[in-house]
């Protein structure tokens, strides 16, 4: 009997996500033969609409941006060569505190135990053996990303299926780049207030760090058919390769393991092959 190929597990709030700070990871691992699988939790309604209307202004139709941002899902999925792509459909809950964070249907608002129960049946049909997610802020205090976050963490405990479970990141030092470029491209970048919880990590404390830069094309094109969402303009204006020196690098804190294997690592799947 054949042995089963590997398998990676990345849980994501809303369409384009996975391509930000998981598409290396996703084109990466499936050209090495493991079999990917992309969760996304939300159906993205609080996104841009056609030509950059925003949530709240007139015009905005969330139910065609629920179409216009499945169809540009799919085709991020194909440029990364996702294997299988299953959506929860929660509404999406906008930014914390908007008035849709309440809504009935609403991510947000959606028991925990109940979403985490369809997603730990989705952990024992495909059998992960490593998952990707947000930290406990969602990495930006996104209620979606902390959403999903929380019924990540609780489908594992149910099911016990991953033997290692990691936590996407940033390194401090690429902030400060990412903010020596901006100010290069004469983009507006305003310093982090001290005040405000910082974002990322001390380098010292990111367990892994995975080069990515060999499918940097890939992952640019999965960005780009998010186009509509203003906030990927920006990345897209870098062009592929300052993009790919900017974001070759994907870098994740391990918080769950039964391998042993030493850290830094440069593999997710670092102790199981």
């Amino acid at each position: 009997m054949a042995e089963r190929p590997l398998t990676l597990m990345a849980v994501h709030a809303h369409p384009d996500d996975e391509a930000t700070s998981t598409g290396g990871v996703l084109a990466r691992y499936a050209a090495e033969g493991v079999t990917t699988v992309l969760v996304t939790c939300t159906d993205g309604r609080c996104g841009d609409g056609p030509g950059g209307v925003k949530p709240g202004d007139a015009g905005h139709d969330p139910a065609a941006v629920v179409a216009m941002r499945q169809a540009e899902l799919e085709a991020s999925c194909a440029a990364l060569s996702v294997t299988h792509l299953e959506t929860l459909g929660y509404a999406d809950s906008g930014m914390m505190g908007w008035p849709t964070n309440d809504l009935p249907g609403a991510f947000w608002t959606t028991p925990v135990a109940e979403a985490a129960a369809r997603l730990a049946e989705l952990i024992r049909r495909y059998q992960p053996d490593v998952i990707v997610t947000y930290d406990e802020n969602g990495f930006y205090g996104h209620p979606d990303h902390i959403q999903a976050h929380r019924i990540t963490m609780a489908a594992v405990e149910q099911t016990d299926v991953p033997a290692k479970v990691y936590w996407t990141t940033v390194p401090r030092t690429a902030f400060a780049e990412f903010g020596r470029i901006m100010k290069e491209l004469g983009v507006e970048w305003a310093e982090p207030d001290a005040t405000e919880p910082q974002l990322g990590l001390p380098d010292d404390e990111i367990t892994t760090w995975v080069d990515t830069s060999r499918y940097g094309v890939q992952k640019f094109s999965a960005l780009a058919t998010h186009a509509s969402q203003t906030e990927n303009i920006f990345f897209l204006q870098l062009g592929q390769e300052r993009f790919t020196e900017l974001m070759g690098m994907e870098t994740f804190l391990r918080v769950r393991d039964r391998t042993g294997a030493p850290t830094p690592e440069d593999d997710l799947f670092a102790g199981l092959r």
